[in-house]
């Protein structure tokens, strides 16, 4: 067996989705989970990571504060009695006091730098740590430190270490160094411990939320499983029922809605059991009455008929009125019987006792002779007929008896009503199937009409004068025919356009159908040469 593509996985599940409503449900609820658990702790993530930055922030900034004030006090204290200041001590001290000053945990490098575009008796040298890179101080930052205005600025950047990339805070102030000027005073914290304390809570979010979620689709997908189970256990009982198992019904337990539904349901099947039953019991009833009746009017009518054509032998010698009492005898007794032998048929149908003598037929011979057979009809209605067989596989496995009568039955009915316009007659086929359909240019149907073409006992006319005779059960006989081969019989009509009836069937028995070799009404040239030819005048 060759694996299954992509195609054949996406296929099997979307087959899948559509038919499992469990699945349905657990998969939309874990997704909405998803994306609002994944919004709630993004939107906690973030309010952690601002909170904590911001409290560091305001740390470091009371540290920045006291020791660029510490730094101040100390120069200011340094000044001799003479005014002069020993600029490399003060230096050095200022430098311990600064390192002293700060609390930081990832610790606290600085760098006290000359402010630039001054002119003093007396220079300072500037200083920084050993392990600080200066250029993590922008130059944005020494401008506003620049201004002197007394007050301490922050900035966030990136600082590079041994053991790789930390978040750092840059923090700056000025002081004034009595006889070198202005000098500015830079903290930089490495603020490690907060990014790890955010990593932390962040990890500790994800898993939080992927166990939450999980739980969630643990827990509807047993609450569903619950819930759907005795669903499907309606719905197997349901279709049980439907293939005629009446007696199955659903498990009730409890006393809960699904056992009020089970009890519900189970008493529609008990009502739909018993009515069932009573229409099987009556259509037997029927079915038995129809065929007994059936049966026990064959010997009278065979006596009544015997008479009959006595008498209408006899007709010539009998006074014109008894000589046409005795044609409408004749007449009436051979359609009994014609009915007689439709009743008879159709019982054997509802019976299920109707069977095919299956034979190779060639079709294009059988409607041949069936066109012969209504011919004489058909000039005396001045009726055409026509014959369009293209070519094709015409011979099949079928009950030529029986195809003969749904032929007799379409032709006789496209004659009678087809106004005396041509009559066309379609056989085609194809490897599978074999198709029929016959044509006429009459008075066609109306809607209402075609929905009960194929009932018993019904014409769409029952006043029109016919020749062929009639009880009604034609075209309901040529209906059982045609499904007894396992094959169709498919009508199309337009009132004033006439009416089309198209038998198709398998070309072996058994064997399903995809389609009809001919098309409904039939394409053919034909049909636009007889619409304005003088078939069609009235």
């Amino acid at each position: 067996m060759p694996p299954l593509d992509w195609r054949d996985w996406l296929a099997r599940a979307r087959r899948l989705w559509r038919t499992s409503l469990q699945l349905r449900t657990v998969a939309i609820t874990v997704a909405l989970t998803t994306v609002a658990v994944t919004i709630i702790s993004g939107y906690m993530s973030l309010s952690i990571a601002t909170n904590l930055y911001d409290a560091r922030k305001q740390q470091v900034l009371t540290e920045a504060r006291q020791a660029t004030a510490s730094a101040q006090r100390l120069f200011d204290s340094s000044v001799t009695q003479t005014g002069t200041v020993d600029l490399e001590t003060a230096n050095s001290t200022a430098q311990t006091t600064i390192r002293t000053a700060s609390s930081n945990p990832g610790g606290t490098q600085y760098a006290i730098l000359r402010s630039e575009g001054q002119s003093t008796a007396q220079i300072m040298q500037s200083v920084t740590s050993r392990e600080l890179d200066i250029s993590v101080i922008s130059p944005e930052l020494k401008e506003q430190v620049a201004q002197g205005d007394g007050s301490v600025y922050a900035q966030a950047v990136t600082l590079t270490t041994a053991a790789g990339v930390d978040p750092g805070i840059v923090v700056g102030g000025a002081i004034e160094v009595p006889t070198a000027g202005q000098y500015e005073v830079y903290l930089v914290y490495n603020v490690r411990d907060v990014q790890q304390t955010l990593d932390f809570v962040q990890q500790t979010l994800v898993i939080g939320s992927l166990l939450l979620v999980l739980t969630i689709g643990l827990v509807t997908f047993f609450v569903v499983r619950l819930a759907i189970a005795p669903v499907r256990v309606a719905a197997d009982t349901a279709e049980k029922l439907a293939a005629g198992q009446l007696e199955e019904r659903i498990p009730e337990k409890g006393e809960d809605v699904i056992a009020t539904l089970a009890r519900s349901f189970n008493r529609m099947a008990d009502s739909l059991q018993r009515q069932i039953t009573q229409l099987a019991d009556l259509s037997r009833v029927q079915q038995r009455f129809v065929s007994d009746v059936s049966h026990e009017l064959r010997t009278p009518l065979t006596t009544i008929r015997l008479a009959g054509d006595v008498l209408y032998d006899q007709r010539d010698q009998f006074a014109p009125a008894t000589a046409r009492t005795a044609e409408l005898l004749h007449t009436q007794v051979e359609r009994f019987e014609f009915m007689l032998g439709d009743l008879l048929e159709m019982s054997r149908f509802d019976a299920g006792a109707a069977q095919l003598d299956i034979e190779p037929t060639n079709l294009v011979r059988l409607v041949e002779d069936s066109l012969e057979g209504i011919r004489p009809l058909a000039e005396e209605k001045g009726s055409e007929l026509r014959l369009v067989a293209p070519g094709g596989y015409f011979e099949a496995d079928a009950d030529a008896r029986r195809l003969r009568r749904i032929l007799q039955n379409l032709l006789g009915n496209a004659v009678d009503h087809g106004e005396g316009r041509p009559v066309v007659v379609y056989v085609d086929s194809d490897a599978d199937a074999v198709a029929i359909a016959v044509r006429d240019y009459g008075i066609g149907m109306s809607p209402e009409e075609l929905e009960r073409v194929f009932d018993r006992f019904w014409r769409a006319d029952p006043s029109r004068q016919r020749s062929t005779g009639g009880t009604g059960l034609g075209l309901a006989i040529a209906t059982e025919d045609a499904h007894l081969h396992g094959g169709t019989l498919d009508v199309w009509s337009v009132e004033g356009e006439g009416s089309c009836f198209r038998l198709t069937l398998p070309r072996r028995p058994g064997q399903p159908l995809t389609g009809s070799p001919i098309e409904l009404p039939p394409v053919d040239p034909l049909d636009a040469a007889l619409a304005e030819s003088g078939g069609r005048d009235d």
